[in-house]
């Protein structure tokens, strides 16, 4: 079972989108999968059951929650997910409630609470982390978690600045916590490829040796569509431009 992280500490640049379509191609492919959603916005949770009649008994935050009591032994893992309309796909919700618990768990050192859990769970294939666009809690506390992390990039100067700041938080993190953390690539996302700017900055930065995967996202309104669908692209539009380039992506980390 690989984790994986989906994480830039700048918004916008696609994360919810590109865990919810990579998870729904693994699940697509029979590969049980998991996503959990630790962004207090719940845009992975609406994105995947946003159309479900099922919602949510339990939440990300009721795992947290959980973990300040030493009275109330913690439910595994699984009891916390959600099926979603799609075969071998279930989330582990979010909720607002996690932004009032970052102080407490905080205090009482609780950063390697989702680390413990998901080494116990059993009986999934893939797990994708969601995260806030920022470096708190909850994104330190799914890179100690995970094995392998993407890192979103759209092609602009500020993003290009920000992303040395994140390889080297990231770097830190790793030292101190995860020395098994890997960063499996930065995915540029929104890509257009006719676009001087773009183009010269993907070359920059490979020329720097940073790990930019060949496979790129292209933006497109069809993706829009299926946010406001709740339908991942796999599912929305399998013959799709940007579906092939999910597959791609999805196939390119897989080795």
């Amino acid at each position: 079972m690989i984790k994986r992280v989906v994480f830039n500490q700048k918004g916008g640049v696609g994360k919810t989108t590109i865990v919810c379509n990579l998870a729904a191609i693994a699940a697509a492919r029979g590969l049980r999968t998991l996503v959990v959603d630790l962004d207090t916005q719940g845009n992975s949770t609406q994105y995947l059951l946003g159309g479900a009649d099922e919602k949510p008994l339990r939440t990300v935050a009721d795992f947290f929650e959980s973990t300040l009591s030493f009275s109330i032994q913690s439910p595994p893992f699984t009891s916390y997910a959600t099926a979603t309309p799609f075969e071998n796909l279930e989330v582990v919700a979010a909720d607002p409630r996690l932004e009032e618990l970052i102080v407490k768990l905080e205090a009482k050192q609780k950063i390697y609470k989702l680390r413990d859990a998901l080494k116990r769970l059993k009986g999934y294939d893939a797990v994708f982390i969601d995260t806030p666009p920022a470096l708190n809690f909850y994104s330190r506390s799914a890179l100690i978690a995970s094995d392998r992390v993407l890192i979103p990039f759209d092609c602009d100067e500020f993003s290009r600045q920000a992303l040395y700041t994140l390889i080297d938080n990231i770097q830190e993190i790793r030292a101190d916590h995860n020395e098994d953390l890997e960063i499996e690539g930065i995915v540029v996302n929104q890509f257009q490829p006719r676009a001087k700017l773009p183009a010269r900055v993907v070359q920059e930065l490979k020329a720097e040796g940073r790990p930019l995967l060949d496979q790129t996202l292209s933006s497109s309104v069809r993706v829009k569509e299926s946010h406001e669908r709740h339908l991942p692209m796999i599912y929305l539009d399998g013959s799709h431009r940007v579906t092939k380039e999910y597959v791609a992506l999805f196939e390119a980390i897989q080795k």
